[in-house]
């Protein structure tokens, strides 16, 4: 399984099509992907696995949110003041 996502990220482009999120603003698929990225990591780490597991979901939001949210995402995480439990 770890091989076919190594394979994936190699040929990663930009984010596919996602069906849970068909339409044209992909703001909930940015930020679902935020946070399963942050959780999975963290549950990874946890368990002292690989993280490389988690790319596809960092590849994904890199690809589909505007930095200046990740950026504030990222500053709210740090501060503790994330809307979000991860």
């Amino acid at each position: 399984m770890a091989e076919e996502f190594k394979t994936q990220i190699k040929s990663y482009k930009t984010a596919p099509f996602y069906s849970h999120f068909p339409n044209q603003n992909q703001t909930r698929n940015c930020w679902q992907n935020y946070l399963n990225f942050h959780r999975w990591k963290k549950a990874i780490i946890a368990k002292g696995g690989d993280v490389s597991v988690c790319k596809w979901n960092w590849r994904v939001y890199k690809s589909l949110c505007p930095i200046s949210w990740i950026s504030t995402w990222n500053d709210c995480r740090a501060e503790g003041a994330f809307p979000e439990n991860i």
